[in-house]
């Protein structure tokens, strides 16, 4: 089916659930996956459009980590009609503006506490269900960090990896699996950042794009959401944040994690592991899906890497090696 043929399915769809074909139907975001959102107004209400190519994208987990998220209390589309076979589905409209465009020293203490509390609400949903979720486990996190070397190093910097820069990445993936997985496994978003976080005067935030979620590390969306690829924050403040969630997980019960020096630790290394894969995701989004705005976070992707493999001996020979990639921004 041609997207034209998707957007008129996707708006008889719309007309069906709320019996008029008197709306607008307008471009809603752009999205790093294949997945298409339209916004669709009548007068002054509105609702998302999601068209999720069922050749490419499964709309199926969306609505079902939807529904058990809205259990939860969490702030999330309600799924109004769909066609899971088509891929197409009619969402509440949580709003126009994302975190990123409201983010200042001025305002995150406040929006982040909001982010913060729904994310311990969504955490402690693995106390009712644990195996809701599939798990994040070393062959999904070894998967992932693998598009640094295919993307970034070979696909982006043309970089030929030799077969000590091969040993030294699998050495360095090794550690950071273990580190991930030794840590308590709760229910993760995967993409809880500043795009996918809406302000919301009442219920805040909107959170969208959870369609990926897994049980894996409990510092994984900390890092998402604090290490954002898309705004930086000084070092003593993000472990300041840091240290708040530990201590507000461990009341939840959470995790029984005693020493904030541990936690940060994690919460380090599952960054490294993270934006090894934004990096590769980046590089791809630009080489296979002609997607070139990714490329302007880069840099800022490189930057958390660097800064935190310098932090801990076992990974000197990674740090030297990201210092020294030709070309790397």
């Amino acid at each position: 089916m041609t997207d034209d043929k998707r957007l008129a399915a996707l708006a008889q769809l719309a007309s069906r659930v709320l019996g008029t074909r008197e709306f607008t139907v307008a471009p809603a975001s752009s999205d790093a996956s294949f997945r298409r959102y339209f916004r669709i107004t009548v007068g002054e209400k509105s609702w998302i459009g999601m068209d999720a190519p069922p050749e490419k994208e499964e709309l199926a987990p969306f609505v079902r980590i939807a529904q058990r998220f809205a259990a939860l209390g969490l702030h999330v589309p309600e799924v109004l009609g769909c066609d899971l076979g088509a891929g197409l589905a009619l969402l509440t409209d949580l709003g126009r503006i994302p975190y990123l465009s409201r983010l200042g020293h001025a305002t995150a203490d406040r929006l982040y506490g909001d982010a913060l509390g729904a994310l311990i609400v969504l955490q402690t949903g693995t106390f009712s269900e644990p195996g809701f979720l599939p798990p994040y486990d070393e062959t999904l996190l070894r998967r992932e960090m693998e598009l640094f070397p295919e993307w970034y190093l070979r696909g982006y910097l043309k970089h030929l990896v030799t077969a000590d820069e091969r040993r030294l990445l699998d050495c360095a993936f090794r550690n950071l699996s273990e580190s991930a997985l030794c840590q308590p496994q709760v229910w993760v978003h995967r993409d809880y950042h500043s795009r996918n976080l809406l302000v919301n005067t009442v219920h805040n935030p909107g959170i969208l794009d959870f369609q990926d979620a897994v049980r894996g590390p409990i510092t994984y969306d900390l890092v998402s959401l604090l290490k954002d690829c898309y705004v930086a924050w000084p070092r003593e403040r993000v472990v300041d944040w840091v240290k708040g969630y530990c201590q507000l997980a461990r009341e939840s019960g959470l995790h029984q994690c005693e020493d904030e020096a541990v936690f940060i630790e994690w919460f380090d290394r599952m960054g490294i592991q993270r934006h090894l894969k934004v990096a590769g995701i980046f590089a791809r989004l630009y080489l296979r899906d002609g997607k070139s705005g990714y490329l302007r976070d880069l840099p800022l992707t490189m930057h958390y890497l660097r800064e935190a493999t310098a932090l801990y001996p076992d990974l000197e020979d990674l740090h030297a090696f990201l210092l020294t990639l030709p070309g790397a921004p």
